[in-house]
């Protein structure tokens, strides 16, 4: 399943907080418990580089999940101060049936999954 947010500065903790926000929703939205994870690949935008977005991951509890960060292309006009995730997990859920989080101002990265 795919996750985004934003966070509104380059700050350690502005960025484990919106991870932990993002993952507790991810799994929350999907009915996935820590345990059902396979793994996660994290990216930040290049005007992220306080922190890293497994290490929130790891603050969470996530200790037994391999994690992986890397940084986002640079593309002109992207999103800014923006991470994404994929989760990788076990569920029962059709791949139709499966919740993707976009929080903060991530929504404009798909429009087209807004309930609203």
């Amino acid at each position: 399943m795919r996750g985004a947010t934003t966070v509104s500065a380059d700050d350690p903790a502005l960025i484990r907080a919106g991870v932990t926000e993002l993952l507790e929703a991810m799994l929350d939205d999907n009915d996935i418990a820590p345990a059902d994870l396979i793994s996660a690949v994290f990216t930040a935008t290049n005007d992220l580089v306080s922190e890293f977005p497994a290490h929130a991951a790891r603050l969470s509890g996530w200790t037994d999940v391999p994690l992986l960060c890397a940084q986002e292309l640079p593309v002109h006009g992207a999103l800014p101060r923006c991470i994404r995730v994929m989760l990788h997990a076990e569920t029962r859920r059709q791949r139709s049936e499966i919740r993707h989080v976009y929080l903060h101002n991530a929504v404009l990265l798909r429009v087209d999954l807004r309930s609203d």
